[in-house]
């Protein structure tokens, strides 16, 4: 299948942090550890002693050393196997990150992790350069992945209500189109989005049977362009003039917050270290709201406290709001927002819960400020956060957190929430 660019300006290249190698547990197969085992780094004095892999729960992972480092990890932040053997010697999981494949019928989108630094600050050649090296990855995935999984229907809109892949891809064309619209504050663009997808809610595409009545194809374009005329008329403004979300809807916010910023292993976990009554103590805490915000992730300042989260972040620069918008045009235009890809949410699932990283990113940069850091840093390294739990955190695809989204959106208060924390003053 074609590997298709996506049109969001997005560039990336590898600008050897080293932070991917600190921060995750890297799965190896069976032919990649023979490879790496048959490399010959037991001859190194570095190497006496030291296993290669891990094994959790009956899978490998490459090894980390007790500064949080990969073993093959040099001190100039590049990766041995790398340097000494050429890419694709490395495990697929070292080489594709941060790409994204997603299968959406008749080929893959791909997209990136903005966990990568150099992916938040948009640094190196467009990703549309870089599509030799996705095709590469696609065949490889199309010659070890099931010919059903590739060849899998659409996620639904809700329930057993369905629409093809190409109309799919219109609704994200729709929303991506509304992000990028720099005559509305970012917040107000959310809003708009979800007051569509509250009327599509009620709506049926089939026709009743009928094929001439189904809405699809232009029909749903055309429908959607009414849909953000009528959101244009129906959302305030301002986000002062939203009413402020609930206290259960606050309340719910905060614990999947937790989940959001969660960081349990690599150089920046955080007190998921101390065990399970850590977590839980967490837990109550994002909870009830009160003292300090726990260190679920190691950059959360030490002092910050849970009002902080409440004190807005006042304008944002030119280069934030790009980020933002950046970052959800892409999970929007790459299909990752649902389906497979996001623990198989439907369509309008997926967007709703895209939409809450974004309350979720902007309360995570408050209290960011609150330990010093720049409004501009604090939105930057939120975002960071959020987007290495989103679609990967497998507690966010849990029954809990799936109900949790649910009760958000059925209660009305994931508007709320997009502008109560997207609001830049409190008048």
């Amino acid at each position: 299948m074609q590997v298709r660019s996506l049109p969001v300006l997005q560039n990336w290249d590898c600008h050897s942090c080293g932070d991917c190698c600190r921060s995750y547990a890297v799965p190896a197969t069976a032919e990649e550890r023979r490879r790496i085992e048959g490399q010959g780094w037991e001859s190194l004095p570095e190497f006496q002693g030291v296993p290669y892999f891990v094994k959790r729960g009956g899978e490998f992972y490459l090894n980390h050393r007790a500064d949080g480092g990969c073993v093959f990890l040099g001190a100039d932040n590049l990766c041995r196997i790398h340097g000494t053997f050429g890419s694709a010697a490395k495990p697929l999981a070292c080489r594709i990150y941060p790409f994204l494949l997603v299968p959406a019928g008749d080929h893959w989108n791909l997209g990136l992790r903005l966990t990568c630094p150099s992916a938040t600050e948009n640094k190196g050649r467009a990703l549309s350069a870089q599509l030799g090296d996705a095709r590469e990855y696609a065949a490889f995935f199309e010659s070890t992945t099931s010919k059903s999984a590739l060849e899998a229907p659409p996620p639904p809109l809700q329930g057993s209500q369905a629409v093809s892949w190409s109309d799919v891809g219109r609704i994200a064309t729709a929303f991506s189109k509304l992000l990028a619209d720099e005559d509305d504050p970012f917040e107000r663009r959310w809003r708009k989005i979800l007051f569509i997808v509250m009327m599509l809610r009620k709506a049926t595409f089939d026709g009743g049977g009928d094929p001439k009545k189904a809405v699809t194809g232009g029909k749903l374009s055309e429908l959607l362009h009414v849909l953000g005329l009528a959101a244009e008329d129906e959302e305030p403004a301002l986000a002062t003039e939203v009413k402020r979300p609930g206290w259960a809807g606050r309340t719910v916010f905060r614990q999947l917050v937790a989940v959001f910023s969660r960081k349990d292993h690599g150089a920046e976990k955080g007190i998921a270290q101390r065990g399970p009554v850590s977590r839980f103590m967490s837990a109550v805490k994002f909870a009830s709201a009160r003292g300090r915000v726990p260190k679920v992730h190691a950059a959360l300042p030490d002092a910050a406290t849970f009002a902080a989260g409440e004190v807005p972040l006042g304008a944002l620069s030119d280069t934030t709001v790009s980020l933002l918008v950046r970052w959800h045009r892409m999970k929007i235009e790459s299909l990752q927002f649902c389906g497979a890809p996001n623990f198989g949410l439907s369509v309008w699932e997926g967007v709703e819960s895209l939409a809450l990283t974004f309350p979720a990113a902007m309360w995570l940069a408050r209290v960011l400020v609150a330990g010093g850091k720049t409004p501009d840093a604090a939105v930057t390294q939120a975002v960071r956060m959020v987007d290495d739990n989103f679609g990967f955190n497998p507690l966010l695809g849990s029954v809990r957190q799936k109900f949790a989204l649910r009760l958000i959106a059925n209660r009305g208060d994931l508007p709320r929430l997009v502008a109560w924390y997207g609001r830049v003053n409190d008048e």
